[in-house]
């Protein structure tokens, strides 16, 4: 497998925070969701595989290449679209095309204009008119105008109306149709990624806990309920978290099988949702 993205044991230290020994490869051709909590070091990621911030140690390569010979090229490959506005809130959308299309080599100005008009996006409002959608949709235009292989979204449907949300989805499925582009989505929205997403990757307090396809996580982790005396010293080492309850127990697996063997019909055994991993990884490591 061609991978677009190789981070191989990168940390970053921050007052109170760290990303540490980071090794993520993203799949060139598909899309890869990077879920974690606020506060997880999503962001923190995404920007050092952006050359915006060094990492104290380990190394970043993209594209077989890394940023200290070939910054440049990479970045004339990437996509960026944020959760917020990148533009001088004064300018309209002819302006930032004015200012941004002498910077790609391979800027397409047809395929701008068909995807503003796609968007249904106004040529002459300033940006400061825009919704947080209108300008999450320029962003886009302009990473696909100049024919991005690999496009980066930090946070895209944070703050969106559930209807927007459905709508960009759909949109960048559409995208992804022709196997062409490489997309990492990073969200706390874990239930967006459930129409998308061929990877996740999970960070949890700046550490990569798992990046599995969706189907290896659907497999892998399930969602238990059964009555406590079920539970003892050996049978709770199979559980990631365990939450009780005078009525039972609720936990979190990552050996589906072992459970499913072991308690046979006497439990209930779910397919664990993202946002159950979440949040049980998160309750167990509070606790930890």
């Amino acid at each position: 497998m061609d991978y677009i993205v190789e981070m191989n044991n990168v940390s970053k230290a921050f007052k109170g925070f760290s990303v540490s020994n980071m090794s993520l490869k993203i799949p060139q051709g598909y899309v890869t969701g990077f879920i974690g909590a606020n506060g997880a070091g999503k962001s923190t990621t995404i920007k050092m595989m952006m050359n915006l911030l060094k990492p104290d140690s380990g190394s970043v390569r993209l594209f077989g290449q890394s940023y200290d010979q070939h910054e440049k090229a990479i970045k004339q490959r990437i996509g960026f679209v944020y959760d917020g506005n990148v533009f001088f809130e004064g300018l309209n959308v002819k302006d930032i095309k004015r200012i941004v299309a002498p910077a790609y080599k391979q800027w397409d100005d047809a395929q701008f204009k068909r995807y503003i008009e796609q968007f249904e996006l106004p040529w002459d409002k300033p940006v400061k008119t825009f919704s947080k959608g209108m300008k999450m949709k320029a962003s886009l235009a302009i990473a696909l105008s100049h024919h991005a292989e690999l496009i980066i979204m930090d946070e895209p449907t944070a703050g969106l109306d559930p209807v927007f949300r459905r709508e960009l989805l759909d949109l960048l499925h559409d995208i992804m149709a022709d196997g062409k582009r490489t997309l990492f989505f990073s969200t706390h929205i874990t239930t967006d990624l459930d129409r998308i997403a061929d990877y996740i990757a999970f960070i949890r307090k700046g550490q990569l806990i798992f990046n599995q396809t969706i189907h290896e996580v659907a497999d892998s982790y399930a969602l238990v309920k059964g009555r406590n005396d079920l539970l003892d010293r050996d049978t709770e080492q199979l559980f990631l978290h365990i939450r009780r309850s005078s009525t039972g127990f609720e936990a979190l697996t990552s050996q589906r099988s072992a459970v499913q063997k072991l308690f046979g019909d006497q439990a209930v055994i779910d397919t664990a949702s993202l946002e159950d991993i979440m949040y049980h990884l998160k309750e167990e490591a509070q606790h930890a």
